[in-house]
């Protein structure tokens, strides 16, 4: 390492020295990884024991992979994705969360297993895939010790106590500071405006119109003109020839501004040698259309010997791909944006060519990268500069503004340790967001971890087959979502008990010598509710009546109650009022602490009682047992665990082909983006695969039934975006001959293949031995091409 140990890097060894498991928070780039790598050197320094490394994505799993076998060697270090397998048994072994918790509900022997680190562990909070971090969390065998690496959250200490909680020994090492400085700007109108200065509160919060008189005499337009020079010399901008007039050629729509387009963004960076640049677009098409624009301004960031470099990475990694599918998959504009160091990088792109885009860029060969958020987890990629073009993105169902933790994870990406002495985080201006919006953001430290746990149907019938129901209750009691809850409890309850002292010092200030005056008090707030109701629109006459009839009842009441005739009446009123209001708080805070105290266990007696009701739990000799068919659900994994172990117990899909059964796996894993989620029905492939696609269907709304009854949210219908392109795919057809009719990137389609790929592969292992070789036929057939040619990168 080119420099020496931070505090908290120290903190953390010493204390893994010592025997602890620890927590470190820390900012992006700050140098967790550096803790990870010593548990991992004292486990290589003894003769025998295993290090486990998990990632919450697949392509980190395959970065970490490349950056250990550099160190320890090929021999030593393993690969497990899911749909790869390699080395499995080496002693330090690279691995997805979820390959980690299947291991453990396997009951697989991990005696020689020393640390397990869990790389991203803020990903818990992934209501889709962080529950799986709790599972390995707690089930892991005691005396393996983790190494969890998070971002900086505001509540690591909560976090912290709940892993001493479960597993002991745990240390909790926080740090918010940044080994290289950050500098915030806001882009206005063609001139860079520091966001914070040594009078960082008063600069921060001044108007607009202030804060663009601070931008004067900081115009960076205008210094593109020096004329920068390359390695030969050369000047690095081959600027298009004006037009006619003089003028240049208007941005392409999706550009910045009228008055500030990327290409002038990207001479101010470099001016200012400020580049490398991620520039974070929340939208595929928006960075796509970034990349071709800046190559249509003329813009070349690379030498000829950069070029050639690049060529010949490029060449390397790609030479698998079949030159048929080339010009579906954008190589050749692609490949061209890369020659002039401009590249996009998001989910729609072809794993492989993430992975360049990466390589290049951590080589310095590629300057400039436009980026969807996802690049922020984790990834390897630290740049000079990170360019916010917005502050809002969509988030499935409406526009929000990104929060105060998903600002600091991109804008962690800026300032390279060991390299830069500074990072620089710039926010286009809109014109609609004001400077102490931009300001608050990014100084805000208000970001808390909170649990996305719930059981499954695949976790409990897991759990009960190894801990039967009462131990299994007694395990989710100690999951951080319950720990998260009871905490919640106990400052509610004593919320409650101050509210009760309260309760007590009314009710003896509303006591009336005559009689009892909360017997009035009732009487007197039946009446207002009456004269309410008598308000009301719409009456019948009968029912005008009725209500006038009754309360003239209720005030004949009230004039013959002894307290009607006291003279401190309305003051004893007032404080029943109070007495009142007060008592009704206090009933909603316990009926919350009833349903908060023990709900994972709750969920989980609603799933059992589901699964029982199907027959994969039964009740003999005093005891809950796992049926032959809860068997079969527990090594199925995924949302629709349920569904899928129902479906192949009533044997819906016996009688499929191979295509078939791709397409209808595809159906089970696919999520639609926004309105692609299904096809229309002339479109749906014919014949057996329309059958077993409508008793599936038709299974699935008794499921979502039996959810609903039972009190469960139920889960969401199967979506048939993907099969036709799914049934193409395994039936032969081309690249460009699947996805003619979809509006599916290249990338998205390898991804949903992969994991329709691991659909399959479990249905292999679960189903009668026809169907099951009918499933291997179908990752046969599908597995080719692109999908081959992207190795195990997603």
């Amino acid at each position: 390492m080119p420099f020496g140990l931070d505090p908290f890097q120290r903190q953390a060894c010493e204390a893994i020295e010592e025997g602890a498991s620890v927590l470190v928070a820390a900012p992006t780039g700050a140098g967790k990884t550096v803790v990870a790598e010593f548990a991992i050197h004292l486990t290589m320094q003894a003769p025998t024991g295993r290090v486990f490394y998990t990632t919450p994505m697949k392509a980190l799993s395959n970065q970490k992979h490349r950056e250990l076998v550099e160190t320890y060697g090929a021999g030593e270090v393993g690969l497990l994705t899911g749909d790869t397998s390699l080395n499995g048994d080496a002693r330090i072994v690279v691995m997805t969360t979820e390959v980690l918790r299947n291991m453990l509900y396997e009951g697989r022997r991990l005696d020689d297993l020393e640390f397990v680190v869990m790389d991203e562990v803020h990903y818990l909070a992934d209501r889709f895939r962080g529950p799986v971090w709790e599972e390995v969390i707690i089930h892991l065998p005691r005396h393996v010790r983790l190494v969890s690496l998070s971002a900086t959250v505001s509540n690591a200490e909560e976090f912290g106590a709940w892993l001493d909680a479960v597993r002991g020994g745990t240390r909790v090492i926080v740090s918010e500071h940044r080994p290289v400085p950050l500098d915030a700007h806001v882009l206005i109108r063609g001139r860079l405006v520091p966001l914070f200065e040594s009078r960082a509160a008063e600069e921060a919060h001044r108007p607009s119109a202030e804060l663009l008189d601070l931008a004067r005499g900081t115009d960076l337009a205008d210094s593109a003109a020096h004329g920068h020079r390359d390695r030969g010399g050369h000047s690095r901008y081959r600027e298009r020839r004006p037009q006619r007039g003089g003028r240049r050629q208007p941005p392409p729509r999706g550009g910045m501004g009228a008055r500030t387009d990327r290409a002038e963004l990207i001479r101010m960076l470099d001016e200012r040698s400020m580049l490398p640049m991620i520039g974070f677009i929340f939208s595929r098409n928006g960075c796509d259309a970034a990349v071709q624009q800046v190559v249509r301004s003329g813009i070349s960031l690379t030498t000829a010997e950069d070029r050639a470099e690049i060529r010949a990475i490029v060449d390397e990694r790609c030479r698998l791909l079949d030159d048929a599918d080339l010009g579906v998959l954008g190589w050749y504009e692609w490949l061209a944006g890369l020659e002039r160091g401009v590249a996009a990088h998001h989910a729609g792109l072809l794993p492989v060519f993430k992975e360049v885009v990466e390589e290049l860029f951590r080589a310095r060969l590629l300057k400039v990268v436009f980026a969807t958020e996802t690049l922020a987890l984790g990834i390897n990629m630290p740049a000079r500069t990170v360019v916010l073009e917005q502050l809002e993105k969509f988030n499935g169902e409406a526009r929000v503004r990104i929060t105060p933790g998903e600002y600091t994870q991109l804008t962690g990406r800026a300032g390279r340790r060991g390299i830069d002495t500074e990072g620089h985080a710039v926010v286009v201006w809109n014109g609609r967001l004001q400077p102490q919006e931009v300001a608050s953001l990014a100084s805000r430290r208000t970001y808390p971890l909170q649990s996305a746990f719930r059981p499954t149907y695949n976790m409990a019938v897991n759990l009960v087959d190894r801990l039967g129901v009462a131990g299994t209750r007694e395990v989710l009691e100690t999951s951080f979502a319950q720990f998260q809850a009871d905490r919640s409890v106990v400052q509610l309850a004593r919320r409650v008990v101050d509210q009760r002292a309260s309760l007590d010092g009314f009710r003896a200030s509303m006591e009336c010598h005559l009689g009892d005056f909360s017997e009035y008090a009732r009487l007197r707030r039946e009446a207002s509710d009456l004269e309410r109701d008598a308000q009301r629109q719409g009456l019948s006459h009968g029912d005008r009546e009725r209500i006038q009839r009754e309360l003239g009842g209720v005030r004949a009441a009230m004039r013959t109650h002894p307290c009607h005739a006291c003279p401190d009446r309305e003051a004893h009123a007032r404080w029943g009022e109070r007495y009142w209001r007060l008592r009704r708080d206090v009933e909603k805070a316990e009926r919350q602490i009833s349903r908060r105290t023990g709900q994972i266990a709750q969920q989980f007696d609603r799933i059992s009682a589901v699964l029982r009701e199907l027959g994969y739990l039964e009740d003999a000799d005093g005891r809950t047992r796992v049926t032959a068919a809860g068997d079969a659900l527990r090594r199925i994994y995924g949302e629709r665990d349920l569904l899928t172990a129902e479906s192949l117990r009533q044997g819906l899909w016996d009688g499929l082909d191979a295509p078939s059964l791709a397409a209808l796996a595809c159906a089970l894993v696919y999520e639609g983006r926004r309105d692609d989620g299904m096809l229309p029905e002339r479109m749906l492939p014919s014949g057996p695969f329309r059958t077993a696609l409508d008793a599936t269907q038709t299974l699935w709304a008794r499921l979502d039934d039996l959810e609903q009854a039972h009190r469960m949210p139920g889960t969401e219908p199967l979506q048939t975006g993907l099969t036709l392109a799914m049934h193409r795919w395994a039936r032969g057809y081309p690249l460009d001959g699947v996805l003619r009719d979809t509006e599916l990137a290249a990338g998205d389609f390898v991804r949903w293949t992969k994991q329709t790929i691991d659909a399959l592969d479990q249905i292999a292992q679960v189903a009668p031995k026809r169907l099951a070789r009918t499933a291997e036929d179908a990752v046969d057939r599908i597995r080719r091409g692109v999908v081959e040619a992207s190795g195990s990168a997603l």
